[in-house]
């Protein structure tokens, strides 16, 4: 059974941009708010095809054994996800997180400039690995150990 097993977020009380890390904190549960993103992340609703940042549990195997730093919030991520193959999923794709939120993948997600400077490691390496972007659909409370199921496929997709 597919289930989150990390949420991090960007909050506005902590340094906006250190040079070695991502700015991220953990959090044991999380609101998500249609049309933003997680409650009180400073990085909420400026892109509306980028709310959130999903990687897949399988993903971050791949990359410790890369050698990517994959402590909570360092790949950029705001969601783990287990057992779900997230990177195959077809934009248009909705899932269901919980009881409540549902969100819609909008695109693959690549690494970015400031990625390559945080883990030292060529951004090349990561790429198709790093999940996902996503955008709220419908917000409420998620928690680590929430069930993930999908509930609309894109057209034409098959999982």
């Amino acid at each position: 059974m597919a289930q989150i097993v990390s949420i991090t977020y960007k909050p506005a009380h902590i340094e906006s941009r250190p040079a070695d890390r991502f700015a991220r904190a953990s959090l044991p549960e999380a609101k998500l708010i249609a049309g933003q993103g997680i409650e009180g992340d400073v990085k909420g609703g400026k892109h509306p095809d980028r709310q959130l940042n999903v990687v897949s549990q399988q993903s971050f195997a791949k990359l410790a054994a890369a050698g990517f730093d994959v402590s909570p919030g360092q790949l950029g991520e705001q969601l783990v996800i287990s057992a779900l193959h997230l990177e195959i999923l077809e934009p248009g794709t909705h899932l269901q997180l919980g009881d409540e939120a549902v969100i819609e993948i909008v695109k693959k997600r690549y690494p970015c400039s400031r990625f390559e400077t945080v883990q030292g490691r060529k951004k090349a390496l990561a790429m198709s690995r790093i999940g996902i972007m996503a955008r709220v659909i419908t917000g409420g409370i998620i928690r680590i150990g929430d069930a993930v199921n999908m509930i609309e496929e894109a057209a034409g997709q098959h999982v």
